[in-house]
């Protein structure tokens, strides 16, 4: 189960995540986002607090995501990284991939 918010802040995608992130939900994601960058998103943050459990698939939609971004000459950042996710972001290395904040507001703040 995975519940997904796109909300635009100064004209940056905020996109909250919530639940599981894996094979049974990452299509879901991966289209909420790839729907942001067309819509002309160069910074999106995923705001993460929320999110219980990561996968592979889970991790492979998030770096999509971020490759779609970066190829508009935007940002990935990521908001509220906690407990397990952070550990699975830490152990797969996608850590140093992505500029990580506090919340949406320490993110919103760097992105200006």
């Amino acid at each position: 189960m995975i519940q997904i918010e796109s909300t635009i802040k100064n004209d940056v995608t905020v996109v909250r995540v919530t639940g599981r992130l894996d094979a049974a939900t990452s299509n879901e994601f991966e289209q909420a986002c790839a729907s942001a960058v067309s819509a002309g998103a160069h910074t999106l943050i995923l705001e993460v607090s929320q999110l219980r459990y990561v996968s592979s698939a889970g991790l492979r939609v998030v770096l999509s995501a971020a490759k779609a971004v970066q190829g508009k000459g935007g940002t990935l950042r990521v908001a509220g990284l906690g407990g397990m996710v952070r550990e699975v972001f830490e152990i797969s290395g996608f850590s140093g991939l992505f500029p990580q904040h506090e919340s949406v507001e320490a993110a919103l703040a760097a992105a200006e």
